[in-house]
């Protein structure tokens, strides 16, 4: 294992060793307190342009699935058709795994897919860091080749656009099946999943697609990278969909749910270090109902700019986040966090249901 260091913008400095693919690279630099789910999560389009800190201490030691796709273009045990994550920093790689469904090691699919990894790193030091600082752009440089510094531009970049779908995809096409547009801004594969196991017909359009010219029966705005006000063609074919005289179902998720805020006219601000972990408490607003969820975002929205029309659905237990909204009379909702949390907590995959339910 070659020598690599892990520097951040404040001058921080983490020395470690890489197990991954070799390359210096660069990028804004995240925790994520989450105990199991690295297969997951390195594909999540949501972490592009990120490297992945992992603050539970052994990462490895259950290796990787076969990467096999389904005929329906998903992957079996995946979140997308890649890693999108930029690198993955863990304190102590496991150079043997065991598992049931493990095909090979981290490292090996890390290679494979040619992204680094870094180990030896205090993990636990590194998050106090960015928590007290606030995410950082960092860089893993190879400490034997001193002069081979990457640069990284992560402020400002649309990473929708980077990671989303670049023509219309339909799953479950059939007579009769009720019509779901999917805004793919990086969305999730267990997104699909948990659409598709409800019987409706998913299209999958661009992030930037106008789907207000297609005939659908319901509206669902996916999960993505990166910061949403570069979203502005999104928000606006949202806008024109809010507008219709047919007055037809929309839930978002994560991404999806700063979107429709702000084609409700709210205001989106940047988080200190994110929400990143499966253990997000949330309560829906006016009740006392908390649910445990999984999350993984760096932007939220600011709840008290919601138009008179809205109101939040849901709050986050720790910071007081916003966590979802809802319009008063029409049947318009969202979470920022993952109902279908794969990985994770699945307390609220009934939402799911709820937004089915409302088809016509």
């Amino acid at each position: 294992m070659r020598n690599v260091t892990l520097i951040l913008d404040d001058g921080s400095r983490f020395h470690g060793k890489s197990f991954g693919y070799e390359k210096p690279v660069a990028g804004e630099v995240v925790f994520n307190t989450a105990m199991m789910g690295y297969p997951e999560s390195l594909t999540d389009p949501s972490y592009a342009g990120q490297l992945m800190t992992l603050t539970y201490p052994l990462v490895g030691n259950y290796g990787v699935p076969a990467f096999t796709m389904e005929e329906n273009g998903l992957a079996t045990f995946m979140e997308s058709d890649r890693i999108y994550a930029s690198a993955i920093i863990v304190s102590d790689y496991s150079l043997a795994y065991n598992h049931w469904n493990a095909k090979e090691s981290l490292a090996d699919w890390l290679k494979r897919e040619q992204v680094p990894g870094i180990t030896g790193v205090d993990t636990r030091e590194l998050t106090k860091v960015l928590r007290e600082h606030g995410v950082m752009m960092g860089k893993i440089v190879f400490d034997d080749e001193p002069d081979n510094i990457p640069e990284a531009d992560y402020n400002g970049v649309n990473f929708v656009d980077k990671v989303s779908c670049k023509e219309i995809i339909r799953y479950n096409e059939g007579d009769g099946r009720k019509k779901v547009v999917l805004v793919d801004c990086g969305v999730k594969h267990n997104i699909i999943r948990c659409l598709l196991r409800r019987g409706v017909e998913v299209i999958r359009v661009p992030w930037d697609y106008d789907f207000n010219t297609l005939e659908f029966d319901g509206l669902f705005l996916a999960n993505g990278p990166g910061d949403p006000d570069t979203c502005e063609a999104a928000v606006a074919n949202i806008r024109k969909f809010l507008a219709s005289p047919s007055v037809r179902p929309c839930m978002g998720i994560c991404m999806g749910n700063q979107l429709l805020s702000k084609a409700a006219g709210a205001r989106i601000y940047k988080l200190k270090y994110g929400h990143r972990s499966h253990n997000q408490p949330v309560r829906m607003v006016g009740t006392t109902r908390c649910f445990i969820t999984s999350q993984n975002h760096g932007y939220a929205v600011d709840a008290e700019t919601l138009g008179a029309d809205w109101e939040p659905l849901f709050v986050n237990m720790n910071d007081g986040s916003n966590e979802g909204i809802r319009h008063k009379v029409n049947p318009w909702f969202s979470a920022q966090f993952h109902p279908e949390a794969c990985s994770g907590p699945v307390d609220t995959e009934f939402m799911f249901d709820d937004f089915v339910n409302l088809l016509k």
